[in-house]
């Protein structure tokens, strides 16, 4: 199983895919060039560096496991930038190798999440890799990471959480109030979904749209839907904001547990790699993360149930939190919030009590596949 050293593309302040392809865990992860569209087109590129190893170097002192996608590798970037600015050591040329691995989820992409199992799609094989001693530490986006973690495993480190609004992109319309009765929305999210459907019932929605950012803009290019919804933390850190027709405001769509997150994970009895990842950790981002988390896992939802959820804080310092769960179609939501202290175990209470209450209120059967 070979690491990639990674170093940035000579000559360019934006990171771009270099030319060349590069093995990685059994698989090729082709190289993409910068593409500008026409003025009328969305702006499909890749923003990030796939690099090939021109020489030799040291063994790696930090591997870092993350998925191929360019908004994967954003992450895995913006982690091994951290670490070299924290710890001179990483600093030197060929400390830090990203490996890429392919995951179900990247493998399987013809059907609808929800019917290839939902839970940990994006996270199995990066955590096996883990456990396997292949990497050193894995990079995944929170939402993306089941309730539980593996044995032997821990997750001590959130990066700062990025904008975790949901962008509305169109070349028709300049808001999903402005499409007209009939249009088609592309998501693969049953929760953007069901709060679509529940606010604006006369649009369609294509569910297994599926695929990296770039795909999912080059499909509303072709004409395959009207319009489709991205996180906007994605779009950020891609440097793709020039798509965005307008966001959509948390009270018209909240967003899903840990959207905007990014979490890193090493084996339990590596105190060498956890040390390296407390002094990367957000705690504001931690704790907001933690109390989703609850309320998610206190939820149990299965792969088929809409879940939405966000902690943050209000100008006092207070912790102000929004649940919801939804039927899939959307007829159906069932919304509550809580405010408490912005500390660990407040939060996490407050995260449970509100699962708690969505439970008794959704009543037997709302949440079975």
């Amino acid at each position: 199983m070979e690491a990639l050293p990674l170093s940035r593309c000579p000559s360019s302040s934006t990171l771009n895919f270099c030319s060349g392809s590069v093995s990685a865990l059994g698989f090729s992860v082709p190289a993409f060039r910068t593409t500008h569209l026409t003025r009328k087109k969305m702006v499909i590129r890749a923003s990030i560096a796939v690099e090939q190893e021109t020489h030799k170097t040291k063994v790696a002192l930090v591997r870092i496991g993350t998925r191929g996608s360019p908004l994967a590798l954003a992450q895995a970037y913006e982690t091994r930038d951290k670490l070299m600015a924290a710890h001179s050591e990483l600093a030197e040329e060929g400390a830090i190798q990203i490996v890429v691995i392919k995951t179900t989820g990247d493998k399987i992409l013809t059907q609808p999440l929800a019917d290839i199992g939902g839970k940990g799609l994006f996270t199995k094989e990066i955590d096996e890799a883990l456990l396997n001693g292949d990497i050193d530490i894995a990079v995944h986006s929170m939402k993306d990471v089941p309730t539980y973690l593996p044995d032997k495993t821990i997750l001590p480190c959130n990066l700062p959480r990025e904008d975790v609004r949901d962008a509305f992109i169109s070349l028709t319309a300049a808001s999903l109030s402005e499409l007209p009765a009939g249009s088609i929305v592309g998501t693969a999210s049953l929760r953007r979904k069901s709060q679509l459907l529940h606010r604006y019932k006369s649009l369609n929605v294509l569910e297994n749209f599926r695929g990296n950012v770039q795909t999912r803009l080059r499909k509303l290019n072709e004409g395959v839907v009207q319009a489709t919804l991205l996180a906007l933390a994605g779009l950020k850190r891609l440097n793709m904001t020039e798509n965005v027709t307008s966001i959509l405001s948390i009270d018209e769509m909240l967003p899903a547990v840990a959207q905007g997150a990014i979490g890193i994970a090493c084996r339990s009895n590596d105190d060498k790699m956890a040390n390296y990842l407390a002094s990367l950790n957000h705690e504001v981002t931690r704790l907001a993360v933690a109390c989703e988390r609850a309320f998610l896992e206190t939820l149990d939802g299965s792969c088929r149930t809409p879940i939405a959820g966000y902690a943050s804080h209000d100008e006092d310092g207070n912790c102000i939190f929004k649940g919801l769960v939804a039927s899939p179609d959307g007829t159906k939501v069932l919304e509550t919030s809580r405010k408490g202290p912005y500390a660990l175990e407040d939060m996490i209470k407050m995260g449970k009590d509100a699962g708690e209450e969505l439970l008794s209120r959704a009543g037997p059967g709302f949440f079975d596949c």
